[in-house]
């Protein structure tokens, strides 16, 4: 694991040796390591503020954008688990401490950059999986609606409870929960602030996996992980490309999004993986996918 942010960043390297080493610096909010084993490829985003239940300040949203960063230009990292280290929680959304020392015009800018945060995440490249082993509210679910798949403990607590604060979702609420849930279902969320746990969040389709919490407190680490390993041996750039065409074409009419399939499809077509995964199958064995 590693340290980023305004000190200095390491890239993120797997070599023959496994995943990095280097030690997390004292006084990091955000750490990024990489899953060991046969769990290469796997990067992990790792919310670490302990003291302030990993709500989004300054610092610690400043490290998120940092971390994205670095994932975003390496091309072996296929899949990325954000994950807390602390537990009980995942992200407790705003920090409205900090926020109240913020004016008017402070708190408008603040929340375009929590909500240009989000867009980010929703735009790596690779799959990205939220691991919600305790509260994600406000913006600590913005954050896990911002990422393509998400599993819960049964237990965890999940809601957009703005409007108990005299506020409205600010960083992509209001818009990724009716794609998740519905509009109807959003409305009545974020109308009565509600919170709701693990099992109603997969009810509703909040959620891809719900799993009943461990001792360890990490159940939903453990799920998200495991999802990561089934995604890990498909081809990484039809991966890519699969996403980028499910995105692009919920934001247009189906023949648009049509369009934007076909040339996904045909960037896909020339590349090495294809050929490789039509020469395992005559061959009928396992396919050995490169990222090209």
């Amino acid at each position: 694991m590693m340290r980023l942010g305004r000190a200095g960043r390491e890239l993120l390297r797997w070599g023959r040796g496994g995943p990095p080493t280097a030690a997390p610096r004292r006084g990091a909010e955000v750490l990024v390591g990489a899953a060991g084993g046969e769990s290469g490829g796997i990067a992990e985003i790792l919310m670490n503020r302990p003291h302030a239940r990993n709500s989004l300040g300054k610092v610690f949203v400043n490290e998120l954008f940092s971390a994205l960063e670095q994932l975003r230009s390496d091309e072996k990292v296929r899949v990325v688990v954000f994950k807390s280290e602390v537990k009980g929680v995942f992200c407790a959304g705003a920090d409205l401490k900090e926020r109240a020392k913020m004016d008017d015009a402070e708190v408008g800018h603040f929340v375009k950059r929590l909500r240009n945060l989000m867009d980010e995440i929703a735009a790596l490249p690779v799959p990205t999986i939220a691991a919600i082993d305790g509260y994600a509210l406000g913006g600590g679910l913005e954050l896990a609606l911002a990422c393509d798949l998400r599993v819960a403990a049964s237990s965890a607590k999940m809601g957009l409870i703005e409007t108990t604060r005299g506020l409205l979702p600010g960083a992509g609420g209001t818009q990724r929960l009716p794609r998740c849930v519905g509009i109807g279902l959003a409305k009545e969320l974020i109308f009565t602030g509600r919170q709701i746990d693990g099992q109603q969040a997969f009810s509703m389709g909040l959620v891809n996996h719900t799993v009943p919490q461990n001792n360890e407190g990490d159940a939903a680490y453990q799920r998200a992980l495991t999802l990561a390993k089934e995604i890990l041996p498909q081809a990484p750039f039809a991966v890519k490309m699969g996403k980028l065409a499910i995105n692009r074409g919920m934001e247009v009419d189906i023949a648009s999004g049509m369009a934007i399939e076909g040339m996904c499809y045909a960037q896909n077509i020339p590349t090495r993986d294809r050929q490789e995964g039509m020469a395992a199958f005559r061959e009928k064995r396992p396919p050995q996918f490169i990222g090209k």
